[in-house]
């Protein structure tokens, strides 16, 4: 997508099967730990979005041959480890690749510089740093541990760590580094987030144990393993699946079905939001692929009420809140939701952006420190803004799921950075039969 602007308009109900795009997390760490492992690793169904191919990038500066054999079909043919690249290594506007890959190269001697687009420069890189640092790992940044910034790796020890907040991203940067420590590296969790990096790193031949503890979780990795390259198939995204499963709930008279989507019990807590909030979602065909199970989900068109989101659900869905208060703009009553105050630090300071575009589209919301509240009437907004994203591709995506059942179409600007996570997109909902085009 190229245009400056990119629309959605009210139309007729959404009908039919698609699938979304493979997972973003699962991508990012089968390319990474392919090119840490020794031998080939293939990867089928890979999310060919921008963020994951400035990850492939990266590992092909790394050492690692790096192949497109077919349509979401790679091959990564990795030395056991990483070398010290030649040039910068740019993440684009990857913050999940950024983290992990430092992560993974702090284990070796080697020094890299790292930098991205004008996104990632702002966004907060010290509490993957922290860590990082306490185990060894040295670097030059920015003030506040922006990119660029320059890491020097090796020698790393030990270490039990306890995480300040719930952070998949962090967690798995220190596990990632902790493969090449001289000792045992702990971390314990104060909930639990997505767990596809010790899945990953257990099916590449790493020791690694996972326990509960006083309501924690506790994840410990023996170091010393070699890793060996391992067949990955990436399951449909969950986040991806969001956008048009909310957009049938929101369309009178739609149905829509999306197939091969993760089910991973800390990734669904969307899913289980919208069931509380009265949403029709049944799975079927329920099965096993690379060790995530998966599901064909369908949605039906449903009147929705408001809820109070638990906070502690955040992790297994914090990039789903601007669809879900897409879903509460529809709803009725008021839909709560707290505890998110990572959204301030994502691609783009998600909460103010999602409460000033449900504003300008007529719906009444409250931004607070660490969440909004989105106070639903059980119609249709009134819709017909030109939403800022800020380049942000969940905020561009929400917003034109909202288009398509407003009493007025919205436009969104930057609708470029969708390719980021799903650059199928706009052609998928216009396939359900969305009108979405550019201007």
């Amino acid at each position: 997508m190229t245009a400056a602007v990119l629309s959605a308009r009210p139309g007729a109900p959404l009908s039919g099967t698609v699938k979304v795009p493979g997972d973003k997390s699962i991508s990012h760490r089968a390319l990474i730990l392919g090119a840490m492992a020794l031998g080939r690793t293939t990867i089928e169904g890979l999310l060919e979005g921008e963020d994951v191919l400035a990850t492939a990038r990266a590992m092909r500066a790394f050492g690692a041959t790096v192949t497109r054999t077919g349509e979401g079909a790679w091959t990564v043919d990795g030395q056991g480890g990483f070398s010290e690249p030649d040039d910068v290594i740019d993440c684009g506007n990857a913050g999940t690749g950024v983290r992990l890959i430092m992560g993974a190269a702090a284990g070796y001697g080697l020094t890299a510089t790292f930098t991205g687009d004008a996104s990632l420069r702002k966004r907060p890189m010290g509490r993957v740093l922290e860590p990082l640092g306490r185990m060894g790992a040295t670097w030059l940044s920015r003030e506040g541990g922006r990119l660029p910034l320059t890491l020097r790796g090796g020698g790393l020890k030990g270490l039990d760590y306890t995480l300040p907040m719930a952070s998949a991203q962090v967690k798995s940067a220190v596990l990632l580094a902790g493969l090449k420590a001289d000792g045992p590296v702990t971390v314990t969790e104060p909930e639990p987030t997505r767990d596809h990096t010790e899945r990953m790193l257990r099916a590449f031949g790493a020791s690694l144990t996972v326990s509960d503890h006083n309501d924690r979780r506790v994840i410990t990795l023996q170091p010393g393993a070699r890793l060996s390259g391992s067949p990955v198939a990436v399951p449909g995204d969950p986040s991806s699946a969001a956008f048009p499963i909310v957009a049938a709930l929101i369309c009178p008279g739609s149905e829509v079905t999306v197939e091969g989507v993760m089910l991973n019990p800390l990734r669904t807590g969307l899913f289980d939001t919208l069931r509380e909030m009265g949403a029709d979602l049944t799975i079927t065909n329920r099965r096993d692929a690379s060790g995530e199970e998966v599901g064909d989900i369908t949605a039906r068109y449903s009147r929705l009420r408001g809820v109070d989101v638990p906070p502690g659900r955040a992790p297994s869905m914090i990039d789903e809140y601007p669809i879900l208060a897409v879903a509460a703009a529809f709803a009725e009553g008021e839909t709560v939701m707290r505890g998110v105050g990572e959204m301030r630090v994502k691609e783009s300071d998600r909460i103010a952006l999602m409460a000033a575009g449900l504003e300008a589209c007529g719906v009444d919301v409250e931004e607070e420190p660490e969440g909004f509240i989105v106070r639903g009437t059980g119609r249709r907004p009134l819709g017909g803004a030109l939403v800022e994203t800020h380049g942000d591709h969940r905020i561009a995506m929400s917003h034109l799921v909202l288009g398509l059942a407003a009493d007025n179409g919205v436009r969104v600007d930057e609708p470029g950075m969708i390719a980021t996570s799903f650059p199928d997109f706009a052609p998928m909902m216009r396939r359900l039969g969305g009108d979405i085009a550019e201007g």
